[in-house]
């Protein structure tokens, strides 16, 4: 027997490069992937060219009505990026992130495919980090396409120039492509929870559809019950109470305020459930 037998293996690291690089790439290969890609890409779209059938390309948008920077939109068309991450944040967003979430352990369990990962040196911690750190990339790739995709679309349809925060100072075009970056970056925080939380149903079933079903339908309940009056005491601690608190940085000075509440709740959510995923899943029979 060779000294290369006898010598003790050194324990796996937590954290895997290859590992994470060969999800990422199944993942974003996925036509499930591109098809939400393609949806979120074709909102900021659809939002454009109906303020501009609207409007005829002049005067302001939509009567006062909608987010309340959607007025500025024919003056400028960087502000198509803001409305449209306003529009896509309720519902278009977090469900493409529920879907994700909710298949990546409930999904490989449904195909056969979760024992054969855990056979090969990945780990069950490792692995859910993997697939959590996934779904956050695909929480921020899923951001920038939406705004990216209104920066083209207002570009095209709109004037750029100048614009007039909501506070009315009025900041450089660099300037407001900055605060575009730093609220797509906002956004795509504002979505750990909900990544946290379909992460842990997808490992309390081995049905992706039932785990994507499940993650979506609580998403739906949660936005309901921000909108009962009644229940303004609870609201606070719902994850998409603060969501909209991306438009306080379009205010000079910024007010910080409810980004940090927004961000807190966020963080919160994703240790509750991100630790309860773990524990269920390092404890879970895998069978399948």
């Amino acid at each position: 027997m060779s000294r290369a037998d006898t010598a003790p293996r050194r324990p796996r690291p937590l954290w895997s490069l290859g590992l994470l690089r060969n999800e990422i790439g199944t993942t974003f290969r996925r036509w499930r992937t591109l098809a939400l890609l393609a949806v979120l890409a074709g909102v900021p779209v659809l939002v454009g060219v109906a303020v501009k059938i609207e409007t005829g390309g002049a005067g302001p948008a939509g009567g006062g009505g909608g987010p309340a920077f959607i007025s500025q939109v024919t003056n400028n068309g960087l502000f198509l990026v803001f409305t449209s991450l306003a529009v896509t944040l309720p519902f278009f967003l977090p469900m493409s992130i529920g879907v994700l979430a909710g298949d990546a352990i409930a999904g490989e369990a449904h195909a056969g495919t979760l024992r054969y990962l855990l056979v090969a040196p990945a780990g069950r911690t490792r692995l859910l980090l993997v697939k959590y750190a996934t779904t956050m990339l695909f929480c921020l790739a899923g951001t920038l396409v939406v705004a990216l995709s209104a920066l083209v679309v207002g570009a095209l349809l709109f004037p750029l120039g100048e614009v007039t925060l909501l506070s009315g100072t009025t900041v450089s075009f660099g300037e407001g492509l900055l605060r575009a970056l730093a609220i797509a970056g906002v956004v795509a925080l504002s979505l750990t929870g909900v990544a946290a939380l379909g992460l842990f149903v997808s490992t309390l079933t081995t049905s992706g559809i039932a785990a994507m079903a499940t993650t979506v339908g609580l998403l739906i309940t949660v936005q309901i019950l921000d909108t009962i009056p009644q229940l303004h005491t609870l609201q606070p601690y719902l994850f998409p109470h603060y969501w909209l608190s991306f438009a306080d940085l379009l205010r000079d000075p910024v007010y910080w305020d409810q980004l940090q509440k927004n961000l807190g709740l966020q963080a919160l959510y994703t240790v509750v459930f991100g630790s309860a995923a773990w524990a269920r899943f390092t404890t879970r029979d895998i069978t399948a």
